[in-house]
């Protein structure tokens, strides 16, 4: 039996140490593929699924669902599946379900019972296909496919043995190549007819061979399967699935399958509340910090620790931008959302006060510098159900109303299902906050770090405002500019925050300019 072989938790972007452990895909003792997903992670920027770079039998789980690991420590466990090595590299015919193959003698040739001469059946092409396509789903189980996970993927193939083209009517030959404590085997009948069992179209190591096996047992047709997995994969709960949804066989499979073992133990029942010793009340429950919880939670500490913050404000009449959006309605033209129009503002704002569009970079011996950036990359603040994420739309500055509309859907979408990628969640030099959206008028807000500035829009509401000297009903927000003192004055600040109010209380003509 050979070694088991650890993989470790990989760095999934942007230099994350740690990811929560949300569930696992796989069991002990089950048969895995390459690149097969065996886990899913949620790190502090967004939930994926982490594929296994080996193949073989999983032979121990480093962790629970619920549970924080660190990256680089194990994650997973696998067992290759060692088979017997052929000798001169020449791959075994393929032996029928009811004869044997012949052994080889000990001086390599195959031992026949045979009769020689014209008696001596000749491999047939139906048999060399049939090993053919055998070593390739085995040279695909043991060799990682070059699948990247987030900058991270498994080998590419080296190592691994090498196939070379058969001759017709002979039988592939391999060269054996010393492989990572797995060796090439021969093909039995089994394989194939567990091959002859993969979605048509598809590679045979995209499925497992425990699915494989488990939809040949009880009679389910994978191609009327639509995998759950990633890319659409089909794991071993949608054959469980399938048999579930079906009428139950008349004679029971000769070789069931095993129900996987549950992954956590179910917690005892607690005995009673504890009670907080400074309050003398009972505790209802207690909820780690974690995930995308912990990592806002320290870059606010971080942000009010280090940036000496400072905050404006100034309410704006943004009547002319409501009716600029209704006429644009009323012409049957597409009309991007009010944070699109204020993103464009933003934008040409930062053009314009380009300080508020930079970084502050303390160096080892304490030196600073302030780091200008050739383009905007525009955050804003989006609710999931795991929290507040700030994705950014790359190279802002060049997008219009309606472009910038589309990237903020798009970018909301895949943040609240939990798919943006760390890319798409980080990198932003400037934020705007729509808190408006949550019925509120202002907020001090606390700086992205390490960006300088974040702009906050509360709720537009009917509010009296004078007019050419007149008293009017107006619809009216609050903008709040938040910034770090230390790379620009008041001066700067009140001009940007000024520049963004009057597009919004002139639309048309700030739109025709920018």
């Amino acid at each position: 039996m050979s070694e088991p072989r650890v993989f470790l938790l990989p760095d999934l972007g942007e230099g994350l140490t740690e990811a929560e452990l949300v569930a696992w895909h796989v069991s002990v003792g089950d048969e895995i593929a390459v690149d097969q997903p065996i886990a899913e992670v949620e790190t502090a920027k967004s939930a994926v699924e982490v594929p296994s770079p080996y193949a073989g039998i999983v032979a121990e789980l480093h962790g629970k669902p619920g549970e924080t690991l660190d990256v680089g420590k194990p994650l997973i466990s696998v067992t290759p599946v060692v088979e017997p090595v052929e000798t001169r590299g020449v791959a075994a015919p393929v032996a029928a379900a009811d004869d044997a193959a012949p052994a080889p003698s000990p001086d390599g040739h195959a031992a026949s019972s045979m009769p020689s001469g014209s008696d001596r059946p000749e491999a047939t092409p139906g048999a060399a296909s049939s090993a053919a396509e055998a070593e390739t789903y085995r040279e695909e189980e043991k060799a990682g496919s070059g699948n990247v996970l987030i900058g991270y993927g498994t080998p590419g193939g080296h190592g691994q043995a090498r196939r070379t083209r058969a001759r017709r009517g002979s039988l592939p030959v391999v060269e054996p190549v010393e492989t990572s404590g797995i060796s090439t085997g021969s093909t039995t009948g089994d394989d194939i007819t567990l091959l002859r069992t993969r979605v048509p179209g598809k590679l045979g190591a995209v499925i497992s061979p425990l699915v494989r096996r488990m939809a040949k047992e009880h009679g389910v047709d994978l191609g009327d399967i639509s995998g759950s997995g990633h890319s659409g994969l089909i794991m071993r709960r949608d054959v469980e699935a399938a048999l579930k949804s079906a009428a139950p066989a008349a004679t029971p499979p000769a070789q069931p399958v095993e129900a996987p073992a549950p992954l956590a133990e179910p917690a005892a029942p607690s005995a009673g509340p504890a009670t907080d010793a400074r309050t003398g009340l009972a505790i209802s429950a207690r909820t780690p910090v974690r995930g995308v919880r912990k990592a806002v939670a320290a870059n606010m500490a971080r942000s009010r620790s280090e940036i000496p913050e400072a905050t404006v404000w100034v309410d704006v009449d943004a009547t002319a931008l409501m009716e600029l959006r209704e006429g644009l309605k009323a012409n049957g033209a597409e009309v991007p959302g009010l944070l699109a129009f204020i993103a464009r503002f933003v934008t040409a704002g930062l053009k314009k006060f380009p300080e508020l569009n930079t970084r502050i970079e303390t160096a080892d011996d304490g030196s600073q510098e302030i780091v200008a950036f050739d383009g905007i990359n525009l955050g804003f603040a989006a609710q999931t159900d795991r929290g507040l994420v700030v994705p950014s739309v790359r190279g802002a500055e060049k997008l219009s109303a309606r472009e910038l509309d589309a990237e903020i859907r798009r970018l909301t979408q895949v943040a609240r299902d939990g798919k943006a990628t760390p890319a798409e969640l980080g990198g932003g030099t400037f934020t705007v906050n729509n808190y408006g959206v949550f019925g509120v008028d202002g907020s001090a807000a606390i700086i992205n770090h390490p960006e300088v500035g974040i702009l906050g829009v509360g709720r537009i509401i009917d509010k009296p405002w004078v007019v050419n000297g007149e008293l009017a009903v107006r619809k009216v927000t609050e903008l709040t500019l938040t910034f770090d003192h230390r790379v620009c004055d008041g001066g700067t600040a009140g001009g940007f925050l000024r520049f963004v109010a009057d597009a919004i209380e002139n639309p048309t003509s700030l739109l025709a300019d920018i």
